[in-house]
């Protein structure tokens, strides 16, 4: 497989991932949480769950905008969700640490650790670079 065409697979299944995720947060916010392992907060604190989702389901949004117009677009999509990639990672690995948030954000920070590692590579790569 090439590299465009994994750049392409690793966007539809980040995209699709990040989509419903977020669209779960927004719209049954603590049942999207209890399938993630994660505690739920009370029902006071679900309408910045909310909030959270809407960004989650932006950027996974995101990484289909970039499967349906691959070249350019696809190396800005995957070098741009690096930062956000990059933001999440630190917060949840730190937030865990610190007892602030349970093990099971973990599962968040391990997702998002490889989603960088693969993206960088392929940008690394050339990925939409001859676009």
């Amino acid at each position: 497989m090439n590299l465009n065409a994994s750049a392409r697979w690793l966007a539809l299944g980040a995209g699709a991932l990040d989509l419903s995720s977020g669209l779960g947060l927004v719209l049954l916010p603590a049942f999207t949480l209890r399938l993630m392992g994660v505690a739920v907060p009370g029902s006071e604190a679900l309408v910045f769950v909310r909030f959270v989702g809407v960004f989650v389901a932006s950027v996974g949004a995101c990484y289909l905008w970039a499967v349906l117009a691959p070249g350019i677009r696809m190396r800005v999509v995957l070098g741009g969700t690096l930062f956000f990639r990059a933001g999440v990672f630190v917060f949840t690995g730190l937030c865990v640490l610190a007892g602030a948030l349970d093990a099971g954000w973990l599962a968040v920070t391990a997702a998002d650790a490889g989603l960088i590692i693969a993206q960088a590579w392929l940008l690394a790569k050339g990925v939409g670079a001859d676009a």
